[in-house]
């Protein structure tokens, strides 16, 4: 199979660090060092909305909230403040997004936003080696429910479980972590080693029973890492919870993808439609992988050079929405990079 490419979008005037698409709208955002974000229309792959006027320093990540009326949107910033945007629709035109709130905490650089399945909680996490986990009560207020210092170095990435209340963060210091709230706490449950570099990026396996999550490195590396489900005969490692006490959880290394990269690997993305993976890195290339049979993972396309000779920061499977797509089961990849440039990519025989 081959990576061709359907269009390229120059929307930004400076590197772009992210784009996702909204989870069941047309819609893209992508955040960029211009300080802004740009909302693109899926249908025609023109941009809609500029928001400018947020954050005065580069914009890192973003991230849809699910299970809203209208669009809401969180973007994590280096002025170290996560912002909270709400798009209101308005009579005769496209509406418009108001930058309600900020959310303060970090000391640092922050690098990456996610909201949970449910679109209650907000996760981001930063250069000051903290995540942060916010509740929303109400419209625009917030409350903190943890500050969790467990990384020892700076962390890069934080992704919810596609049904429960679990939370991955992937960092500087080689590892990935995982937490989940036992009984008003919320807990470190298990800690995933193995990496020998960076850790960049992970995500769950987007189902709502998944067991399994992939990261990406450093040290050139794709993993898929699977929980070890405990049995009610298990009586070495009881459930904890009414003591109070963690509640631990057992994951282990389950497959090393095929090596393709020659320099870090920033991102991973895991389709829920076609189930197969892509990543994105430093070497300017995109690959794809598919899983056949169970836990065996091949490659089935590259492409070098998908952004010229510059670094590609971010890719991810989107559901293709434009007039020549066949359907809701369609996918597309985006890739964006520090050309400033966003490629829409579809994989072809």
């Amino acid at each position: 199979m081959r990576l061709n490419k359907l269009t390229s979008l120059t929307v930004h005037t400076d590197r772009v660090w992210q784009s996702q698409p909204h989870p069941t709208l047309p819609l893209l955002a992508t955040a960029s060092s211009d300080c802004s974000v740009q909302i693109i229309s899926l249908h025609t792959f023109t941009p809609i909305h500029s928001l400018d006027s947020g954050h005065q320093r580069s914009i890192r990540s973003i991230a849809w909230q699910p299970n809203t009326p209208h669009p809401v949107l969180a973007t994590g910033s280096f002025d170290a403040t996560c912002g909270i945007w709400r798009y209101y629709p308005t009579t005769g035109d496209l509406g418009e997004y108001d930058y309600s709130t900020a959310l303060d905490g970090h000391e640092s650089e922050i690098k990456s936003v996610a909201w949970s399945a449910g679109g209650t909680f907000l996760a981001t996490c930063a250069r000051d080696k903290n995540v942060w986990v916010w509740e929303e009560l109400e419209e625009d207020n917030f409350e903190t429910l943890a500050v969790l210092q467990e990384h020892t170095q700076d962390i890069k990435c934080v992704a919810w479980h596609a049904e429960e209340v679990l939370l991955a963060s992937a960092s500087y210091d080689d590892t990935i972590r995982l937490y989940k709230e036992d009984v008003d706490d919320w807990e470190c449950c298990a800690v995933l080693e193995g990496h020998e570099g960076t850790v960049w990026y992970v995500q769950f396996e987007p189902r709502e029973d998944a067991k399994r999550l992939v990261s990406c490195s450093d040290d050139l590396s794709v993993r898929v890492w699977v929980r070890v489900e405990k049995f009610d005969g298990d009586k070495a490692r009881p459930m904890s919870i009414l003591r109070g006490d963690p509640v631990r959880e057992d994951w282990v290394l389950e497959s090393v993808l095929p090596k393709a990269h020659e320099r870090s690997i920033y991102a991973v993305s895991w389709s829920p439609r076609s189930g197969r993976i892509v990543t994105c890195g430093g070497d300017g290339k995109i690959v794809v992988y598919e899983e056949t049979p169970k836990t065996t993972w091949k490659i089935i396309a590259e492409l070098g050079n998908a952004h010229g000779f510059f670094e590609i920061n971010h890719v991810t499977w989107s559901r293709r929405f434009d007039k020549d797509g066949a359907g809701p089961e369609e996918e597309i990849i985006i890739s964006c990079g520090d050309d400033g440039v966003v490629n829409v990519w579809v994989l072809e025989e």
